[in-house]
């Protein structure tokens, strides 16, 4: 009879009710809206409801106790840095987290952002500490310098949104892809849900009897990649199969009126709605406006894709960035050369002629929830933080 001596490894189970001591460090998750800061809040609900053994602490750089969002949970605990000079915000969070260090010994170290990698490394090795860095998209995909290189390079652990990211990543800073683990956004399909046009926004912004695309994006100068302007290249063409087109632009900044001039230049003012800053709570009414998604664009992942597809809405999206993952490389919608005015419009076509499944809003829902909703991230994100 043969005795097995091996020491068995602990079940999920078993490790779920283990208690954690981890740590978190962010640049800002309150100070600002945007991406990544609801992401790192989809982490911060989905970590609370784990296990009652699992507690943090979070620290933050650049949030300050007054400003911050009401997220209360009891095994999380938020420290604040936030100082009118950044170089002694940044002195008294390093501070802080040495004495924390030597302390507490946190179990493991979570670093939200390349800028802090390198602090997180200096503090962390000569102590013994694990740490993973987390990782979105564009700060890491062109070559770091030769200290956050080491930093990546040392960390336990990778976490980034996408295959694409990663692949980038790899490629510009030589990292190992194996160290890299997925952890991609998720959406909220509780608040994200179909319903019909509301009459007084589609009175507002003179949307009835048409079809209606959307993008939802700054209108930085710096940013764009985003493609509006290749959409509204598009819209002559479109608008010869279906006349009654127009654009809702949904964003701010400072490449709204070049932007207005190429409509006006191509005889499309009439077609191009610019609504402005549209605040959060209310964009879910603006995403059923729509019928169709459009955001020729380069993302490191593109959560604005989750959100339409789960709003019953169809969506276009580059065909080379982060986007292959929301949209599962072309399953749920339609990817297109990102600067192709012509690829868009035959898309666009395509999409407002409704004959495909990726135009089916309840089976778009349904993908896009099982494969990225709330009880996916919290597998994920479980999986990650006890291998």
């Amino acid at each position: 009879m043969r005795i097995d001596t091996a020491e068995k490894k602990p079940s999920l189970d078993q490790k779920l009710h283990k208690p954690a001591n981890h740590l978190f460090v962010f640049l800002e998750i309150f100070a600002r809206e945007g991406g990544i800061q609801s992401y790192v809040k989809d982490i911060f609900r989905t970590y609370s409801g784990l296990n009652v053994g699992c507690q943090a602490d979070v620290f933050l750089l650049r949030d300050s106790l007054d400003k911050s969002d009401p997220l209360e949970f009891d095994n999380l605990k938020f420290h604040y840095f936030q100082n009118k000079s950044p170089q002694m915000g940044r002195l008294k969070m390093a501070g802080t987290l040495l004495k924390f260090f030597l302390q507490k010994r946190p179990q493991h170290v979570y670093c939200g952002h390349i800028n802090l990698a390198v602090l997180i490394q200096t503090l962390c090795q000569p102590l013994g500490i694990p740490y993973t860095v987390l990782t979105y998209g564009k700060e890491v995909w062109e070559p770091l310098n030769k200290s956050e290189q080491s930093a990546l390079a040392s960390a336990n652990n990778i976490w980034t949104i996408s295959r694409y990211s990663r692949d980038r990543a790899c490629a510009a800073n030589s990292l190992n892809p194996e160290k890299i683990k997925m952890l991609p956004c998720a959406i909220n399909s509780e608040k994200f849900t179909p319903g019909s046009k509301q009459p007084e926004l589609v009175e507002k912004y003179g949307l009835g009897g048409t079809k209606v695309l959307m993008t939802v994006a700054r209108l930085w100068s710096g940013d764009i990649y985003k493609g509006v302007d290749v959409t509204i290249r598009a819209l002559p063409q479109i608008a010869a199969v279906f006349p009654e087109i127009k654009y809702l632009v949904i964003g701010r900044g400072d490449d709204q009126p070049r932007l207005a001039q190429l409509a006006a230049d191509l005889g499309v003012s009439d077609r191009v709605v610019f609504a402005g800053f549209v605040p959060t709570e209310e964009l879910i009414a603006h995403y059923r406006l729509a019928d169709a998604y459009i955001m020729p664009s380069q993302e490191g992942f593109g959560i604005v894709y989750l959100e339409a597809m789960t709003c019953g809405i169809p969506v276009l999206s580059g065909d080379d960035d982060g986007s292959a993952d929301p949209l599962q490389d072309g399953k749920l919608g339609w990817r297109v050369p990102h600067r192709d005015s012509e690829a868009v419009a035959t898309a666009c076509i395509e999409i407002l002629q409704g004959h495909d499944q990726r135009c089916d809003g309840e089976w778009l829902r349904e993908q896009a929830i099982a494969l990225f909703g709330m009880a996916a991230f919290k597998q994920r994100l479980q999986e990650l933080l006890l291998s």
